[in-house]
């Protein structure tokens, strides 16, 4: 999938065009404000631990729930692009491709 579209919900400005999105993209926004913290914290648990009210065991806990979010979109990202490439190659119809997408979003 690619984005093709960009708004702001508080103007209402539309942008459309080809976008690159990452995976860091799709985390949500708690997850990314988490993960430029640790950043900025060279990546050391023990210094993020003294510029937060968490305490260590709560960071490393938090971390494996990110690294977890991050793969497993990682893995949803890989089984979508399998189904385009059935679709693709014809081993699929469309509504098969819709069905399996419907099911990996969970809608």
């Amino acid at each position: 999938m690619q984005t093709t579209a960009m708004s702001c919900p508080t103007c209402a400005v539309r942008v459309e065009g080809s976008f690159s999105q990452t995976h860091f993209d799709k985390l949500a926004p708690e997850d990314q404000k988490f993960l430029e913290e640790y950043l900025l914290a060279g990546f050391s648990i023990k210094t993020l631990e003294h510029r937060s009210p968490l305490g260590y065991a709560a960071i490393r806990s938090r971390l494996d729930r990110l690294i977890a979010n991050y793969k497993a979109l990682t893995k949803m990202d890989a089984q979508k692009k399998a189904i385009l490439e059935q679709l693709r190659v014809d081993e699929i119809s469309v509504a098969e491709a819709r069905e399996k997408l419907e099911k990996l979003s969970g809608d």
